[in-house]
């Protein structure tokens, strides 16, 4: 059973309330809104330029709001530091991979648990559950920087689930992959949400993985909502197919 978004317990929703972000005059996002429940995968996709990422980096706190609210289970974390939005519970990823590569991958998943202030014990337990429900437990004691690109995408949101979060947040997780390698992160990602007790927000272009992993979608065009819904429904509102999907995915 999918979960949905009507109703739930505030103590387990990521709530982003009528969120607008401006740049020199410029509405990046407006008045976007949504809420979702540990448990739950939700995707948000849209044209390039369309907001996505810059949602994700004003929910993380790496922008600020120029209007509405954040809240992570019952807190208010809008326009707060970085490092308090993740002790809230909300993990993320990034476009551009940023591991520490001088690092192992095994010290970069440590690193991150401790930074949200586990003890050094529990940091490494932390790293190498991440590591293993990654698939790349073997590779714990490379370099980052000598990752295969694939494995280093693994190895980054690997990072992120050590901080143990309650949001996920994935800014394209399968840019750069082929299709057997997207289908193998599929593979990983369908399970997380109910096994980790975790809401998973993913951005992606990558339609053969959005389609068949997300309970939600939550379409921006223009930094505004145009649609929202399950797969299903997106395909069929007219204006998802004008800016977006195209008649062929209808």
């Amino acid at each position: 059973m999918n979960p949905s978004n009507n109703g739930g317990n505030s103590a387990q929703t990521l709530a982003v309330d009528a969120v607008g972000k401006s740049f020199a005059g410029l509405r990046a996002l407006d008045n976007v809104s949504f809420s979702m429940q540990q448990g739950e995968i939700l995707g948000v996709i849209g044209p390039n330029g369309s907001g996505k990422t810059t949602l994700i980096n004003v929910i993380t706190g790496l922008l600020p709001a120029t209007d509405g609210k954040v809240n992570v289970c019952g807190k208010d974390v809008t326009n707060r530091p970085s490092y308090e939005v993740a002790k809230a519970g909300i993990s993320r990823t990034f476009q551009t991979i940023r591991l520490f590569r001088e690092l192992t991958v095994f010290e970069n998943a440590e690193v991150a648990a401790i930074s949200v202030g586990a003890g050094r014990k529990e940091a490494r337990e932390r790293a190498a559950a991440a590591l293993d429900v990654m698939g790349i437990g073997r590779w714990a004691d490379q370099s980052a920087g000598a990752l295969p690109y694939g494995h280093e995408r693994r190895a980054e949101i690997a990072r992120a689930l050590s901080m143990a979060p309650k949001f996920l947040l994935l800014d394209e997780p399968a840019a750069g992959l082929n299709e057997d390698e997207s289908d193998e992160l599929l593979a990983i990602l369908t399970p997380l949400p109910q096994n980790m007790n975790l809401g998973m927000l993913i951005v992606e272009h990558d339609m053969r993985l959005i389609m068949r992993l997300c309970h939600r979608l939550h379409v921006l065009n223009y930094g505004k909502t145009i649609g929202e819904g399950t797969p299903e429904e997106i395909r069929k509102i007219p204006a998802v197919i004008e800016a977006y999907l195209g008649k062929n995915q209808a």
